[in-house]
């Protein structure tokens, strides 16, 4: 085993940065932490994407804590995708102990109480802001991959979208696709011989695949108001990033709702946020916990769009971080592109564990240090091995790291206290309220039956293009109320969300 003074200089030389910092820990050797032997992380490659691992309870939920903690102090946002409902504490200050205290003598680093901006959000019935979007910021490319429908299917589904521009039925809801498709494929038949046949196999597959979805509640995420991307990339007055917590605890069996909302997300940061190259700091962190949930299910399709979004979006500065509890819960050509790991602890109770573990270790760099193999099995709360990217790119060395214990509350928040949260949101108000506004379910119900046609549009019911939305697909129909221009804006917004994806649209 080399000796300490050989170990602090190799993790001196291997974690010092000239920019901007986020201390994570003390280096540890022989089970102690050596004081103040920081390990670091560069703002700069935080974009370059991660992996948190390890069994349950080791402490993954507080790394992601005190992460997400330290990128709001730099004024990046933050996303974080709550499924045990145990990081929502952070919107509330935590409470000091010896533990605490000891622990962050040795790491060198100041600890203080406080509470961090929070917003929570929600796409099923937890509390929080509601976040929706439109069937057409989906277009028929990522609505076909959503209901996982073959090339025939999917032809299908572009026959709808591009009747309905050209007929200006906006197709916001899926009742609106429902009914659009039905129309197609009896009374609008002959409307559609314009356009190509859509056979009635093919409808029948697409009414079961949208039962589908509707039963994991996709039908309260698709509709409006849009969420607009913008508003994941508050501060607040300290200039701290606002840290989203999107609650997820009762999603666990809706692994369709998940990947579409997944897939918007992912598509509408893509399409709206700058290029900013591979060296600029961070705009927003997005932490999936319980990562295994969208790849057990995953489809080929959707395991194809997250590698090209995890490959191109960094540029965006945008980092994403996936926490599971096994590596190998990441398909390989995704766990690739992971540049910064934070392996907690393994169990090791059946043969298949001790296998698992032994490729686990030859995830990890190389070192001199440590016996990797055998550490991630006695590795303990609150420890993990950690190796980032530094500044030039290059993986750091591995590091058996003390880390830092988050500043906010270590526990989950009371009903009232996600209450009085939402509440005090200014932007809460924006996205609750309900609009159903005219659009493809009741123009072809009134064509089908005209004797409705002369019933006055309430408020919450306005004719296409007199509602102003918030997503960026609004933004594009907004500025002009010609039909034409809105058919040229749908198609150039999806044919984007297309092209990203690298997949191709049937003719």
């Amino acid at each position: 085993m080399a000796s300490q003074a050989d170990f602090s200089k190799a993790m001196e030389a291997g974690y010092s940065f000239s920019g901007k910092q986020i201390i994570l820990g003390a280096a540890m050797q022989e089970g102690k932490a050596v004081s103040n032997l920081q390990i670091k992380m560069p703002l700069s490659t935080v974009n370059r994407h991660g992996l948190i691992a390890g069994a349950t309870g080791t402490g993954k939920t507080k790394t992601i804590q005190h992460f997400a903690e330290a990128l709001s102090n730099n004024g990046v946002s933050v996303l974080l995708m709550d499924i045990k409902g145990d990081v929502s504490g952070v919107a509330k200050p935590g409470t000091a102990n010896p533990n605490i205290t000891d622990r962050m003598k040795l790491i060198g680093a100041p600890w203080n109480s406080q509470a961090y901006p929070v917003e929570l959000m929600s796409i099923s019935n937890e509390t929080g802001l509601r976040l929706r979007a439109t069937v057409s910021e989906f277009g028929p490319v990522l609505f076909s991959k959503i209901l996982d429908l073959n090339e025939n299917q999917q032809g299908a589904v572009t026959i709808v979208f591009k009747y309905c521009d050209d007929k200006g039925l906006p197709l916001l809801d899926l009742k609106d696709f429902r009914t659009a498709l039905q129309y197609l494929s009896k009374e609008g038949a002959k409307e559609l011989e314009a356009y190509g046949g859509i056979s009635s196999a093919s409808v029948g597959v697409i009414m079961r695949k949208l039962l589908e979805i509707e039963q994991q509640g996709a039908d309260r995420f698709f509709g409006e108001k849009s969420f607009d991307i913008e508003d994941l990339l508050r501060t607040d007055a300290k200039g701290r990033g606002y840290i989203n917590v999107l609650r997820l605890g009762d999603i666990q069996d809706k692994p369709k709702l998940f990947s579409s909302f997944m897939l918007c997300l992912l598509a509408e940061v893509f399409a709206k946020f700058p290029e900013l190259g591979d060296k600029a700091e961070p705009k927003l962190v997005i932490f999936i916990d319980e990562a295994h949930l969208i790849f057990r299910d995953a489809t080929k399709p959707l395991l194809n769009e997250l590698e090209t979004v995890i490959k191109l979006i960094r540029s965006k500065g945008v980092g994403i971080y996936f926490c599971t509890q096994l590596p190998s819960d990441i398909p390989d050509v995704i766990l690739s592109q992971l540049g910064a790991k934070f392996q907690h602890s393994l169990r090791a109770f059946t043969a298949k564990d001790r296998k698992d573990i032994k490729l686990v270790s030859q995830n990890y760099p190389s070192t001199e240090f440590y016996k990797t193999e055998d550490l991630l099995t006695s590795l303990g709360i609150g420890e993990a091995l950690v190796t980032v990217l530094n500044e030039k790119g290059n993986p750091t060395p591995l590091a058996h790291c003390l880390l830092c214990a988050p500043q906010s509350r270590m526990d989950v928040l009371s009903p009232q206290e996600q209450q009085d949260i939402v509440n005090a949101s200014t932007i809460a108000s924006k996205y609750d309220e309900v609009i159903d506004r005219d659009s493809a379910y009741e123009m072809l119900t009134r064509k089908l039956n005209p004797a409705t046609a002369s019933q006055p549009t309430s408020p919450g019911n306005q004719p296409s293009g007199t509602s102003k939305g918030t997503g960026f697909f609004d933004v594009l129909v907004a500025v002009t109320k010609n039909p034409l221009v809105k058919s040229v804006a749908n198609t150039v917004v999806r044919g984007v969300l297309g092209a990203i994806m690298g997949s191709k649209r049937r003719k």
